[in-house]
């Protein structure tokens, strides 16, 4: 399905990641470090923003999958800096803000980061969002804290979200992580994607000048297109995660040896080795669908059209089957991730306790599932969104 410029470049992707990124991953990840010394070789793929480039929608997922498939935390810092950040510069800069940062944030001469998320809403940011942005003459002043800033303590910029009190409104910010008042700190212990930095942020009377507001965003619906883009890549991030699980699975059940013959020997083993590479092909088949989705446009999930009312996450349009493909993102990311969980669950069953230590690469897969089962929205909410534009009537309120 792919062209045969997109195939070799898939291919020199995989090179890449084989030489660069697998031997280190396992490393990279126990002691939570971020490797900033790759950056330069991985900005001379020239992968930045594939479809921008006019690469299909399709090999932009496998992008991410193929990266996963090596390492979760190399995808997400791609994910966040390139179809967040980088996408917004496309979608809603102005013509000033590309010409000074889009060339550099393409080519990783600056990174950047998506701060939405706060610390007491997730799901519910859209109505709840609490950081401000208050309008003082020719600059905004921003108050306020985020939460779980991917590539937050090192970025140079971050979107930057908060509510204008006076209006009501989402207001978007290209704003400088150096300016006096930001205060950013790692988030520590986790035990999921620990190569990505993310960061707690603090804002504190940050001044920030008109001309760094975003005038594409008028509005939270505005970067409704991001987010489906984002929750899709997650989508194939999960079918990444079981690729990898069926990879690491596969040869170690026909390598190890138990009862003088190979784990593949026994029927429950293979059972398993099949029931997860049936969960990986129905998911790459429903992301590949969607791709497709996103070149043609987009009917209801449900396959009908009607009316059907706004839901409080800030994700519901009013018309079941016009919500620009939000439904079907939702499913398919809620989906493949679910299935995720079950592949990489008997991943590590069959490799039973070496399963649980990094040398073996599973225990890093299993437990790096569990953040792509959350992000971009959670199972629940997720099928909570898809429910809607089944019925037409939202269960998030």
């Amino acid at each position: 399905m792919l062209s045969q410029p997109e195939q070799e470049k898939l291919s020199e992707l995989r090179t890449f990641l084989a030489a660069e990124v697998a031997p280190y991953a396992a490393k990279w990840w126990q002691d939570a470090y971020f490797p900033s010394e790759l950056l330069p070789k991985l900005a001379a793929l020239e992968l930045s923003t594939p479809v921008q480039q006019g690469y299909s929608p399709l090999f932009a997922g496998l992008v991410i999958a193929e990266m996963t498939r090596t390492d979760t935390s190399i995808a997400t810092f791609f994910m966040v800096h390139h179809d967040l950040f980088v996408e917004a510069l496309h979608a809603f800069g102005s013509a000033e803000q590309k010409d000074r940062l889009l060339a550099d944030a393409m080519a990783l001469r600056i990174t950047g980061a998506f701060a939405l998320t706060e610390p007491g809403h997730g799901s519910d940011v859209a109505g709840g969002m609490e950081t401000t942005a208050v309008r003082d003459g020719d600059s905004w002043l921003l108050n306020g804290t985020k939460r779980w800033i991917g590539n937050g303590t090192f970025c140079d910029y971050m979107l930057l979200w908060a509510r204008e009190p006076a209006t009501g409104k989402v207001r978007g910010f290209l704003l400088d992580a150096s300016l006096p008042g930001v205060h950013r700190t790692r988030i520590e212990n986790k035990t999921a994607l620990r190569t990505v930095q993310n960061a707690d942020i603090t804002l504190t009377e940050v001044r920030v000048s008109e001309n760094d507001r975003l005038a594409g965003i008028d509005s939270f619906d505005d970067i409704k297109h991001l987010l489906r883009g984002s929750r899709i890549m997650v989508g194939w991030q999960a079918v990444g995660a079981q690729l990898a699980a069926v990879d690491i699975s596969r040869a170690y059940a026909v390598e190890r040896r138990q009862f003088g013959r190979p784990l593949a020997a026994f029927q429950l083993v293979t059972e398993q080795l099949v029931r997860m590479l049936g969960n990986t092909v129905a998911s790459t088949g429903m992301l590949a669908r969607v791709s497709e989705l996103e070149r043609g446009g987009y009917p209801s999930a449900a396959g009908r059209s009607g009316s059907g009312p706004e839901g409080p996450d800030g994700e519901g349009s009013g018309q079941r089957g016009s919500d620009g493909g939000m439904a079907q993102a939702a499913l398919a990311k809620s989906y493949a991730s679910a299935r995720m969980r079950e592949t990489v669950a008997l991943g590590r069953s069959i490799l039973g306790g070496n399963g649980i230590v990094t040398d073996y690469r599973m225990a890093k897969v299993f437990a790096d599932a569990e953040a792509i089962y959350t992000y971009e929205g959670t199972y629940e909410i997720n099928s909570l969104i898809v429910g809607r534009d089944i019925t037409g009537i939202s269960a998030l309120r």
